[in-house]
């Protein structure tokens, strides 16, 4: 029997991929795969996420990791009533990536009322590991101001 989905909005890739560029726009970042508990997002290995001595920029994976674990976090509450901001994100770098595409696939490890807590494996073109960084993401109640 499936798992049921986790997402309190589920978004299509047209969806995802169409917010206001930010940093992952810059970065060439697209949403590929939502599923019912994970998402997955590519990323190129080029002239915007190198380093000067030609591998995948650490930054660029963390940048990555980041922009999947807040998108998941965000997409598992009610955007009217909460908000989310990340805590703490780590990242150990396992693999060298000189060239193509880096995939992303953000799964949790905890969704909670205050807290979540997500993990992001981000695999070269050979499914090889090539970086595995986790997120802390706190869940804000956001306050009624008066008008």
């Amino acid at each position: 029997m499936p798992a049921a989905s986790i997402w309190f909005h589920r978004p299509t890739l047209e969806q995802l991929n169409r917010v206001a560029p930010t940093l992952d726009r810059h970065l060439g970042i697209e949403y590929v795969e939502v599923g019912d508990d994970y998402l997955k997002a590519t990323m190129p290995v080029d002239h915007r996420t190198r380093q000067p001595m030609g591998l995948l920029h650490g930054g660029a994976s963390v940048a990555l990791a980041e922009t999947l674990g807040s998108a998941g976090a965000f997409l598992c509450v009610d955007s009217s009533a909460f908000s989310i901001v990340g805590l703490e994100i780590n990242a150990n770098h396992v693999r060298a990536v000189r060239s193509g595409l880096v995939t992303g696939t953000a799964k949790p490890i905890h969704i909670g009322r205050t807290t979540q807590l997500w993990e992001i494996r981000i695999t070269d073109e050979s499914d090889k590991l090539a970086c595995i960084s986790r997120i802390t993401i706190a869940v804000l109640e956001k306050q009624n101001t008066p008008q």
